[in-house]
């Protein structure tokens, strides 16, 4: 069900929560390294140079709740391995369970597994649209096939560097730049869609299987790499299934932030272990989980 606001009302929304991730960027990141201490609000506003007043009103507009309950969610993230029985990988559609303008509809994914050779000729033949919309983990590139989106990275300041990593991906693809086709998908994909997004997955038929498999860890939950690669098939093959999470090209939709370390930790993050944990923690929070009591002022 599509948000009832205009498209200019919820792009102008979109802004503001990039806005405000990227005010907050380093404050997730300092959470995502301490959220165990339960650091007070106090600590946490001195830790990126702002007074606990602004902190706690910005921190509160970009997640939709105080700093208390999302610190609280990262840990509720982070420890709870149950997942739903039975839950088949070929029906991936899900919703992120994220509220008003970051809802995330169920996605259709468009399987495009490709063989050696094309991945040899690195996407020679595949024609590529991108451009650069705001989300609600800061400014967005969008990389969109014929039949959906094959890509989707962040950007923390080095626009060059983050184009530079996903074109490496396909170098030898058509690659030609809209930024208005870029907002579109953005608002389809953060601002709500009558329709599903569709999702192209292109790589290796391993690297697909192993993305699909990341579709069955619920929204607000985590798992290991081994749990994932046993779904994907090959419940020996860690290392592989760690290379290909990291290679997954569309972050957030195909959800890569729930893969964690055996031993509980949230671990590395191509986009940043910050935004990884500000998808754990947005995702848990809207999903309604019973939170533990963390010590943030409310």
């Amino acid at each position: 069900m599509a948000l009832d606001i205009s498209p200019s009302q919820a792009f102008a929304h979109l802004t503001e929560r990039s806005a405000d991730y990227d005010r907050m960027a380093k404050a997730l990141a300092w959470l995502a390294d301490r959220w165990q201490e339960r650091p007070s609000l106090d600590e946490a506003a001195q830790a990126v140079g702002l007074s606990p007043f602004h902190f706690q009103r910005v921190f509160s507009r970009w997640a939709g709740v105080s700093p208390k309950t999302f610190v609280a969610a990262i840990a509720h993230a982070e420890a709870r391995k149950s997942l739903e029985e039975g839950a088949s990988v070929l029906d991936a559609a899900y919703d992120a369970g994220l509220s008003g303008p970051s809802r995330l509809h169920d996605l259709f994914i468009a399987q495009e597994a490709v063989t050696p050779g094309d991945v040899r000729r690195r996407g020679e033949g595949i024609s590529l649209t991108w451009g650069w919309a705001p989300t609600p983990y800061g400014k967005g590139l969008f990389v969109m096939a014929p039949r959906g989106l094959a890509g989707l990275a962040f950007s923390d300041g080095d626009d060059e560097a983050t184009f530079d990593d996903m074109h490496r991906r396909f170098p030898a693809a058509d690659w030609r730049r809209d930024d208005e086709a870029a907002i579109r998908t953005a608002l389809h994909a953060f601002a709500g869609g009558e329709q599903p997004l569709p999702v192209v997955l292109i790589g290796s038929p391993f690297n697909v299987q192993v993305w699909k498999a990341l579709l069955r860890i619920p929204p607000g939950r985590t798992s290991t790499y081994g749990e994932i690669a046993a779904w994907a098939g090959s419940p020996r093959a860690y290392q592989a299934t760690g290379g290909a999470i990291g290679a997954n090209p569309i972050s957030l939709l195909i959800p890569c932030h729930r893969a964690i370390a055996r031993d509980g930790r949230l671990t590395g993050y191509h986009w940043g272990l910050g935004r990884k944990a500000a998808m754990l923690g947005l995702e848990a929070v809207q999903a309604g989980a019973r939170l533990p009591a963390g010590d943030f002022s409310a």
